[in-house]
């Protein structure tokens, strides 16, 4: 019997799971950048209603990449 050194399933799915993290986190944060741009760029034109869903969605952004690297970490310490 020959022994399986490497287990192909199991690393198909580290493979998929880092690439899909790594680029939604990435856009999520980008996103997060965006929103924080266009609020200052609306609030300097005095648009406060563009301004406050630009900063909505920033908001939503920030608290997606933190919830995403709390995730990760209780993942890396709970194995």
């Amino acid at each position: 019997m020959i022994a399986t050194l490497v287990q192909g399933k199991e690393l198909w799915q580290t493979v998929v799971a880092s690439v899909v993290a790594g680029v939604g986190i990435t856009f999520a944060f980008s996103v997060a950048i965006w929103g924080i741009g266009q609020f200052a760029e609306l609030t300097r034109n005095e648009r406060p209603l563009g301004a406050a869903v630009a900063a909505v969605v920033a908001s939503l952004a920030l608290t997606g990449v933190a919830g995403a690297v709390i995730f990760a970490i209780i993942v890396m310490t709970s194995k």
